[in-house]
């Protein structure tokens, strides 16, 4: 028997778009919590702003939810996301 394993990685090059530098802490700062609006989201989420709040010291933690699940976030929101210091998102059933 022969196992093959292939490569997931894409095979294109990167859009040339760099990072955002990471903070060195998070106290003090804003996070912002993108949300898909699915039913498992929203008590992830309010343990992820409690964490952030109680044990990294977060400042502020800013709720946003997309129009649509499985589209990228809206414009307004990516402008807003470019305010915060980092941002938290995922997905949930």
């Amino acid at each position: 028997m022969t196992l093959q394993v292939f490569d997931p990685t894409h095979e294109m090059k990167s859009a040339g778009i760099a990072q955002a530098a990471r903070p060195s802490t998070l106290e003090g700062k804003t996070v912002g919590i993108i949300t898909n609006g699915k039913e498992g989201t929203k008590r992830y989420f309010t343990l992820v702003d409690r964490m952030l709040r109680e044990q990294l010291g977060v400042a502020e933690v800013v709720w946003r939810q997309k129009k649509n699940y499985s589209a990228p976030a809206e414009a307004e929101i990516i402008d807003e996301a470019r305010r915060w210091h980092a941002a938290v998102t995922g997905v949930g059933d």
